[in-house]
């Protein structure tokens, strides 16, 4: 056995880190409530790693891609007990959008692909800044900042100074 060896070193590190974890917090880590979604991501890894070992079957990246961005997502959902699930789930159509993009980038780039990677990303990421402006302005509105600064800025429209234009 080699004696340097980073990547078991911290591969060893990690996994004592866990049991280390483990038994203060009186959890387990590796019970299936936390570790189902291994099954989603290495499924997605495994067709990530096909395509790019062999760099043939570019159609691999889209169920590689999908499954590997939903297994992360499963993981932050499990770690946190799904708390969050009414505010992730933009990421659905975004994996598709992740899969789709890495087969326009290593199958030739076909410009039809963009058509859908630009909707769904659009879908997702407006549906985030909608449920961004949403909670901004549900917590703001029930404070006297917005009101308040609204009416200054109502007020200074017009009443403000407006600036003479001189006349040659």
């Amino acid at each position: 056995m080699k004696k340097n060896n980073p990547i078991l070193g911290i591969a060893l590190l990690v996994l004592g880190g866990i049991l280390l974890y483990n038994n203060f917090f009186h959890t387990n880590l590796f019970s299936m409530m936390y570790m189902w979604p291994m099954f989603v991501l290495g499924l997605g890894l495994v067709f990530e790693f096909n395509y790019f070992t062999t760099k043939k079957a570019p159609g691999l990246l889209v169920p590689g891609g999908i499954l590997t961005s939903l297994g992360l997502l499963f993981f932050f959902e499990a770690f946190t007990h799904w708390r969050f699930s009414g505010m992730t789930w933009p990421f659905y159509p975004l994996a598709v959008a992740v899969g789709l993009f890495q087969l326009y980038l290593f199958s030739g780039r076909p410009k039809g692909l963009l058509i859908p990677v630009g909707i769904l990303t659009a879908i997702g990421g407006s549906s985030f800044a909608i449920m961004f402006i949403n909670r901004f302005t549900s917590f703001a509105a029930h404070n006297l900042y917005v009101p308040v600064i609204l009416i200054i800025l109502g007020l200074f429209f017009i009443f403000g100074r407006s600036e003479k234009k001189e006349e040659f």
